[in-house]
């Protein structure tokens, strides 16, 4: 009794060694992952951030209220070993285009107008190109959750089949009918930027009106979705709904590892989860043999590979295949 009480406590043990605990956003933790060998170089992407501010990034509600499921027939289409959104339709891009949510629990918000630009774009053979507004979704869309303290996706799709969605570029743009209000902030290096901070990120007001000497008006400029929907987890509908219709948002739950993600394919190492996160997904790739899916996020170019990352793909890695959803505009 005895000796398998104390077999036990070893193999505890020996299991904690080979997972050590280690401090969110450290340099034990970049030098643990580096040294690990695995598929992805890690290096420090926050300096001088609160563990909140990171926390408040992350505001995707996950296992949320599901929207119908689309399943696409493939048929005898031959999907491509890599497909690139950006280089599928170059005539497109928004598609390129790396966001900043700022100190705000937006990413839910951000992956839906994001993805929805580009399609807006593709659907209409490149002749509608604009920046669909993540303000008016943030704060507009009572139905999808607290604004900055966190959303569904799937409610955010549908509130643009239903309401509609204004054009509004990144902060300061001037771009659109409402573009983003909250700031950008300095989470990487020492910049022109403001320091960031875990507090405050209260979701702006909503304000049914374009900012002044745009026109149209608030309502002549929404752009509706025509219908929106789950996509199924399996890694050929994922890629046939993208291949067809463009990129589509996902969601998974970021571990404290992935903050410090700098280049390769992703894959959960080391750290505790964080919350739940929203991105856009534009296509997928094999690297040194490790399928992945190569996905845009929300916190600036220098955050990762210039504002893009690759996840380990067909596992349904920290459930990035589980949470796809997409539409199609009007």
């Amino acid at each position: 009794m005895f000796r398998a009480a104390f077999l036990l406590l070893a193999a505890g043990f020996s299991v904690s060694l080979a997972r050590p605990h280690l401090h969110a956003l450290s340099s034990e933790m970049v030098n643990y992952i580096n040294k690990l060998n695995t598929t992805w170089k890690a290096g420090h992407n926050f300096r001088d951030v609160d563990y909140s501010y990171v926390q408040k990034l992350c505001g995707t509600m996950l296992k949320g209220p599901k929207l119908p499921l689309m399943v696409q027939y493939a048929g005898d289409l031959k999907l491509p070993k890599n497909f690139d959104s950006r280089e599928q339709w170059p005539n497109c891009p928004t598609i390129k285009e790396i966001r900043d949510q700022g100190s705000c629990g937006s990413c839910w918000a951000f992956g839906a107008a994001e993805a929805i630009s580009d399609r807006v774009c593709i659907h209409s053979q490149g002749k509608v190109n604009v920046e669909i507004s993540s303000e008016d979704l943030l704060t507009c869309c009572d139905s999808c959750g607290m604004g900055c303290n966190g959303g569904y996706p799937s409610a955010a799709w549908g509130y643009w089949t239903q309401e509609g969605l204004v054009t509004g570029g990144l902060y300061n743009s001037h771009i659109g009918c409402r573009p983003y209000t909250i700031e950008p902030c300095e989470h990487h290096v020492n910049g022109s930027r403001p320091p960031c901070s875990g507090e405050g990120g209260d979701t702006p007001q909503c304000v049914q009106q374009c900012e002044s000497g745009y026109s149209p008006s608030y309502s002549q400029d929404k752009h509706y979705g025509k219908t929106s929907y789950s996509v199924d987890d399996s890694v050929e509908q994922i890629q046939t709904e993208i291949f067809k219709n463009g990129p589509v948002e996902g969601a998974f739950t970021v571990y404290e590892d992935f903050l410090m993600y700098k280049s390769g394919v992703y894959q959960h190492k080391a750290g505790s989860a964080v919350g739940g996160h929203a991105i856009k997904v534009l296509g997928w790739g094999e690297q040194d043999g490790v399928a992945y899916w190569l996905c845009a996020n929300s916190w600036n170019t220098d955050w990762g590979e210039n504002g893009f990352f690759k996840i380990l793909r067909g596992e349904d890695h920290c459930g990035i295949e589980s949470e796809i959803v997409a539409g199609i505009p009007k």
